[in-house]
């Protein structure tokens, strides 16, 4: 699970302690985590948009900030992204469990997967994807500096080549 430390270490290297999120099945490995570690400030969501208004409101206020969630919800905060982050450039560092890949189960969790670069790539977003753990140090830590030196969100895609998926062990 070094792909979780890595993670982890990014964040706090680019000092980014406020983590909003929803909880899920791939990123709560890294959740779990930053729990328990006290220079993290966690915020739970019900909705996914609305960690997008926290974590923009962090910055607004001198704070960096990072948003996790499934890809399936991601769908949620399209319309925040797109009327708040990308007009007023406000970077966010989004870190989404992708599903809809190998191994994937349930096959209604494909087409929004699927549809996610796209929806990126429409909005003008950088995003990476994730999916060797040689590779993390330089996405991960490249991705966070793109994203405050753009003043724009940036995407870091989980590919469960990397994570397991939902039901890889603790």
């Amino acid at each position: 699970m070094a792909w979780v430390e890595e993670i982890i270490k990014g964040l706090k290297e680019a000092e980014c302690s406020l983590i909003g999120y929803v909880p899920d099945g791939i990123t709560w490995r890294v959740l779990r985590l930053m729990e328990q570690d006290s220079f993290f400030h966690m915020i739970p969501s019900s909705r996914e948009e609305e960690s997008v208004g926290i974590i923009s409101g962090a910055y607004a206020a001198g704070k960096r900030g990072a948003l996790f969630m499934q890809s399936s919800g991601f769908g949620n905060c399209i319309n925040a992204l797109a009327t708040l982050n990308i007009p007023s450039r406000i970077p966010i560092p989004m870190f989404i469990g992708m599903r809809g890949g190998p191994g994937e189960f349930n096959m209604a969790q494909v087409p929004g997967a699927r549809a996610i670069p796209g929806i990126l790539n429409a909005l003008g977003l950088q995003y990476f994807h994730l999916t060797r753990e040689d590779e993390l140090p330089q996405i991960i830590k490249g991705g966070i500096e793109l994203c405050y030196a753009s003043r724009l969100p940036v995407a870091n895609l989980l590919s469960t080549l990397l994570t397991g998926g939902r039901h890889a062990p603790a």
